[in-house]
């Protein structure tokens, strides 16, 4: 770690331990409390997934299906929504219609077909020190200093899932990807990396240790047809078909792995946050409790010194105090003066350190202050002593 790295670690601790760690606890609270925030949400998401049906595409309709008399109203069929889990596999909706394989995405490199096409270009950038001092960005000091800005295209057309690559036309549903901003399990299917030509201007980037570009990463990603997913969401009927849509409560919309795999996955997370939370809980509790203590004993502190020099006022305020005649007049040695004033004699010894570096005008002046030190080694003072010779 460098030089500079060290002194902004040092100030950073400052930070964070001031007011005897106050915004650490602070900071450790609002972590636990979005801890356990997210605790809650995955703990639901958790249930409603452990209690959805696990079902094939072929039993969509009858898990559909209203099981009352007047379920024949076509109306009261299409409002019936329900949280369904379904494996299939992907097809573009155009096989449907009869245009076979028609109406899909191929990608331009690598000539494979699917729904959904996603194209981006990152751009890579590296960050030096230099020799100029170090960098300006204060991020460097917790991230990686490699850092990427990344701009992509998202193109989709419509498509469904089907029971192991069949296709009739009643075992089908529509995967409806309207306000969807779930993860989506792409394959990777084309990745290219250009290195970037240095110029001049990026010398002197590095020079003063500025971000500068060493390269650009172009990658193809689509939603093959034939992948086996999983869907999780909100299947309806609709004008007699099925239509599959996201939940936004779920973390998981279109995934490679299964419902087993979801509740393991989510299981672990919840452990994993509940812990966190209870723990970072009890460490920000802990310390502010210990910031309130704390401050709590210096105000009462303060409050009975205010009182006691209310009560009894000091020499200086006395207008009949008459300090001693040796302290006042005749030749005082350098070495025997006041190391505040510099005109009266040492009298007065601070308690515990014992050093004798102040007259007794000065040293209760020392004495009253708010966190009284002595103006030597800097430690707390808890009484003076008057030293007679």
């Amino acid at each position: 770690m460098s030089v500079h790295e060290q002194a902004a670690a040092a100030v950073l601790s400052q930070l964070f331990l001031a007011a005897d760690g106050a915004l650490l606890g602070l900071g450790l609270a609002y972590v636990a409390v979005r801890s356990i925030l997210k605790f809650t949400a995955n703990s639901s998401a958790l249930r409603k997934i452990e209690q959805a049906p696990s079902i094939h595409v072929s039993d969509l309709r009858s898990v559909l299906t209203l099981p009352s008399a007047n379920a024949n109203n076509a109306n009261e069929q299409s409002n019936c929504e329900k949280l369904v889990i379904v494996r299939g596999t992907v097809e573009a909706k155009s096989a449907v219609d009869g245009h076979c394989r028609s109406g899909v995405l191929a990608s331009q490199e690598s000539g494979d077909k699917g729904v959904i096409l996603q194209r981006s270009q990152t751009c890579i950038r590296n960050e030096w020190r230099g020799f100029f001092g170090w960098t300006s960005n204060l991020r460097s000091l917790f991230v990686s200093s490699w850092k990427e800005q990344e701009s992509s295209t998202v193109r989709m057309v419509p498509f469904i899932l089907v029971d192991g690559g069949r296709l009739p036309q009643s075992a089908y549903v529509i995967v409806n990807m309207e306000g969807s901003r779930h993860p989506l399990p792409l394959t990777t299917v084309y990745r290219h990396l250009q290195p970037v030509n240095a110029s001049p201007y990026t010398f002197l980037q590095a020079l003063f240790g500025h971000e500068y570009p060493v390269g650009l990463l172009d990658e193809e990603k689509l939603l093959p047809l034939g992948k086996e997913i999983t869907a999780v969401g909100i299947c309806s009927l609709k004008d007699g078909t099925l239509v599959m849509k996201s939940c936004e409560d779920l973390p998981f919309f279109l995934s490679d792995m299964t419902k087993d795999q979801m509740l393991v996955d989510l299981d672990f997370k919840n452990k994993v946050l509940f812990c966190s939370g209870i723990v970072l809980g009890s460490l920000a509790v802990g310390i502010l409790g210990y910031v309130v203590v704390r401050n709590w004993n210096r105000w009462k502190e303060w409050r009975q010194r205010r009182q006691a020099q209310q009560q009894s006022p000091s020499p200086n305020n006395d207008v009949n105090y008459q300090g001693p005649v040796d302290d006042e007049i005749g030749d005082v040695p350098d070495g025997e003066l006041c190391v505040i004033c510099l005109m009266r004699r040492r009298r007065s010894a601070f308690v515990p350190c014992g050093h004798l570096v102040c007259c007794q005008s000065c040293a209760s002046s020392v004495k009253r202050g708010l966190s009284p030190k002595c103006p030597v080694c800097r430690q707390a003072i808890r009484d003076l002593m008057r030293i007679y010779d």
